[in-house]
């Protein structure tokens, strides 16, 4: 981004106190052309945002992914096995992932993440900071769910922190109660985050066209995704969601990093440290392919 990060990561933990939910926007109705099965457990929803942005296309993509058939990787450039910064799509194509994106902000040193960050075998960072939620994969024992989001406010995280072997600490977005968390702000930027549906599968989400995120997480409450809960993962140009199926491959860039940067129209895939890769259970059902990608204007 070209905002200093140290100064948008203070915006951005600012911005996320308690709010009432607000009930202005009224409820989307689901259609049948809003969700494409890309393959067994996998679809992708493309939504027209209820609000119009005042760039871009205004659409709200929504990778969601079924755990009976897929589960979460964490792969991180700090990894002994990793070693470099990749954009989304070339983590995914060099790790055989189906689907990539951003596993949170990251510090200074273009590494570490700024909270809570490991997986089996690597700890990016130990760093247990103010933040209320986790989202938690890969579990010790088939006793617990194989994604969720702990949030810190309404349950015991001492007791849940050493029952998953990769845990990613971020900024929430929607409470316990399903309300949004976030206070109203002017800037505006391109947004990624991770959620749950009531039903436990994963939602990988990703928003190129410019919103204040309290604006975002109201519009994605009141759409047919069944949203449990979220978490703020990456906002500005930095933001990426990949996706590489059989059939057709997509590559969503955030365009806008601040309010005074609007109307950019970046189209550049900035390499990061930190991602969160969806990989089939069953690889050896179906091969990755590579045709050409479908990039969001």
């Amino acid at each position: 981004m070209n905002v200093p990060r140290w100064l948008l990561q203070i915006t951005l933990i600012t911005a996320a106190v308690l709010l009432p939910a607000t009930d202005s926007l009224p409820a989307v109705e689901s259609s049948p052309g809003d969700w494409e099965q890309l393959e067994p457990g996998l679809h992708l929803g493309t939504f027209s945002a209820p609000v119009p942005s005042e760039q871009g296309d205004s659409l709200i993509h929504v990778l969601r992914a079924d755990t009976s058939h897929f589960e979460l990787r964490l792969l991180n450039a700090s990894a002994p096995s990793q070693g470099k910064r990749q954009t989304a799509r070339e983590w995914a194509q060099n790790n055989t992932l189906v689907a990539a994106i951003n596993a949170s902000m990251y510090q200074a040193n273009l590494s570490t993440s700024i909270s809570l960050m490991r997986s089996r075998g690597h700890v990016n960072s130990a760093r247990l900071s103010k933040d209320k939620t986790l989202l938690a994969f890969d579990p010790i024992d088939s006793t617990y769910p194989e994604v969720q989001i702990i949030d810190r406010e309404c349950q015991d995280f001492d007791r849940l922190k050493d029952k998953y072997r990769s845990l990613v600490q971020s900024i929430r977005m929607v409470s316990c109660q399903g309300k949004n968390v976030w206070k109203t702000q002017n800037d505006k930027w391109s947004i990624a985050a991770i959620g749950v549906d009531t039903e436990g599968r994963v939602l990988f989400i990703h928003v190129r066209s410019p919103y204040g995120t309290h604006e975002l997480i109201d519009m994605l409450l009141k759409l047919p995704l069944s949203l449990d809960r979220a978490m703020y993962v990456e906002g500005g140009t930095q933001a990426q969601l990949y996706i590489n199926t059989p059939a057709k491959e997509y590559e969503f860039l955030g365009g806008y990093s601040s309010a005074s940067e609007t109307g950019n129209g970046n189209q550049f895939a900035w390499p990061l440290p930190n991602i969160i890769g969806l990989v089939r259970k069953n690889e050896g059902a179906q091969k990755t392919v590579s045709p050409t990608p479908r990039r969001n204007p």
